[in-house]
């Protein structure tokens, strides 16, 4: 299993139509996604800005490609994203599990 990880930041007023968003956007583009294992879409105040931090748990590197296209290590983003976000990183992490309970 491979962990996925991202990170964005809107305007604390932005945070809960961003939330909406994901929800109608990213959450069933993810779940959607033959191999993916699950999603954890989380969030926090941080300073003047909502950190939105994205986890999706996926069987193998082919289904990561098959959501995010053939560089993996690239972000996706959907067509409003910059409408709500301030700052996104373009590129995510991945981490290869190796133990769980």
């Amino acid at each position: 299993m491979v962990i996925r990880t991202w990170r964005g930041w809107t305007r604390p007023e932005d945070a809960e139509a961003y939330e909406s968003y994901l929800l109608r956007t990213g959450f069933p583009g993810y779940t959607g996604t033959p191999g993916n294992h699950g999603v954890y879409f989380t969030r926090r105040q941080v300073g003047d800005r909502v950190e939105f931090f994205l986890i999706s748990l996926w069987e193998s590197w082919e289904a990561i490609k098959a959501f995010a296209g053939e560089d993996p290590s690239r972000a996706v983003f959907y067509l409003e994203d910059d409408r709500y976000l301030v700052d996104k990183e373009l590129t995510v992490e991945h981490y290869e599990v190796f133990a769980s309970a």
